[in-house]
């Protein structure tokens, strides 16, 4: 079973997702449970959610520009 998981797993709270894979963590635990069609939709969001991880604002002023 094709999955994204990379062994680095750690949430980021302001996004609720996995650092590493990117995946929610509802998506982690049914990934085994998911369809085909299922799994392929979360990996076609992925690269988005990882470009979306490198913008985290550090700081509440930064977050505010």
């Amino acid at each position: 079973m094709k999955s994204p998981c990379i062994k680095v797993c750690q949430m980021d709270p302001a996004r609720g997702m996995c650092i590493g894979c990117c995946r929610t963590l509802d998506e982690i635990a049914s990934w085994s449970a998911m369809t085909d069609f299922e799994r392929e939709r979360v990996l076609d969001a992925l690269p988005e959610r990882r470009a979306s991880l490198v913008n985290i604002p550090s700081t509440p002023e930064a977050a505010a520009r």
